[in-house]
């Protein structure tokens, strides 16, 4: 992945998606989706970590429409019912025999709206997922200056918004506040991801309906929705859905795990990707042996018949 070109070009919904993998081509799919104004630089680490320790599947990290190296959808309010529309016509055209998604932060937001479409992946996991109201609670005020901010981008003419919103001053105090970890390199090299990152967008109005998507929804509105088994993968001192938020959140899943990752925020991809890789791959192969006991049980009754 990293700054390689594109390993799949897929036409979805008028537009082209990138996507870029790992592991073997024939491997089972694992589709990563990134959060707002991220790309697929953001899950690169844990993709690979993943692939690592599980060689059996083949990992896809698509940069969502709008963000990255992926086009706006033409014509299109980029709203959630349009991203999650896109993640099911990307997994009709990569992984048509079965697969597993991850999402992280916003990208929870649009596996979970995807899911609620009528996806049906055999797992899920969703890191950092957004499970409490942003304009509610503790994180309000910020949620609200956020706002105002995006409001006064989008009142300017275009040159102006993306000067506004890709002010390298805005980026990295919007960065230091995320971060967490105490290890200056480590944060060194979060602030580097983001200055590079985190303005590559198509255009001010797409990321402006992103926003406004992202700050709207809740993953816990359609908890209903994931039949599947799932984990939840969060961070102790996650300033956006708090570990009391996700414990609400894996209450309302039918079948779902939750891992919190002391110490970690809402970078938790970027500041535990060990940890988060190596519950994810654990989570595969223990939902993978249960589906295969499962199968086993089924056909033994049906020769029983």
């Amino acid at each position: 992945m990293t700054d390689a070109p594109p390993d799949l070009l897929i036409p979805t919904l008028g537009t082209t998606t990138r996507a870029w993998t790992a592991g073997p081509d024939d491997g089972a799919p694992l589709i990563l989706v990134h959060g707002f104004r991220g790309d697929h630089h953001g899950l690169d680490g844990i993709g690979h970590a993943i692939a690592e320790l599980v060689p059996e599947v083949r990992i896809l990290v698509p940069d969502l429409p709008g963000f990255g190296a992926t086009p706006a959808v033409p014509g299109r309010t980029h709203d959630l019912a349009l991203y999650g529309e896109w993640l099911r016509a990307f997994a009709t055209a990569t992984a048509p025999e079965g697969y597993g998604v991850l999402g992280h932060s916003f990208g929870s937001l649009v596996v979970a709206e995807a899911i609620d479409q009528g996806l049906a992946p055999g797992r899920a996991v969703l890191v950092n997922p957004i499970s409490a109201p942003a304009l509610e609670g503790p994180n309000a005020p910020m949620t609200r200056l956020a706002t105002v901010y995006y409001r006064a981008a989008r009142a300017l003419p275009e040159a102006g918004a993306r000067r506004l919103l890709g002010n390298p001053a805005i980026v990295r105090l919007m960065s230091e506040v995320m971060a967490k970890t105490r290890d200056r390199q480590l944060r060194a090299w979060i602030h580097d991801q983001h200055d590079r990152y985190f303005s590559v967008f198509a255009d001010p109005a797409t990321l402006l309906e992103a926003f406004q998507a992202s700050v709207s929804h809740t993953v816990t509105e359609v908890a209903e929705a994931f039949t599947m088994p799932t984990l939840v993968v969060a961070g102790e001192r996650d300033d956006l859905s708090t570990p009391v938020d996700q414990l609400g959140l894996v209450r309302r899943l039918p079948d779902a795990r939750l891992r919190v990752i002391p110490g970690a925020g809402h970078l938790v991809h970027y500041e535990a990707v060990a940890d988060t890789a190596a519950w994810t791959a654990a989570f595969l192969r223990e939902t993978q042996r249960t589906t295969a006991a499962a199968h086993d049980c089924e056909q033994t009754g049906e020769e029983r018949e």
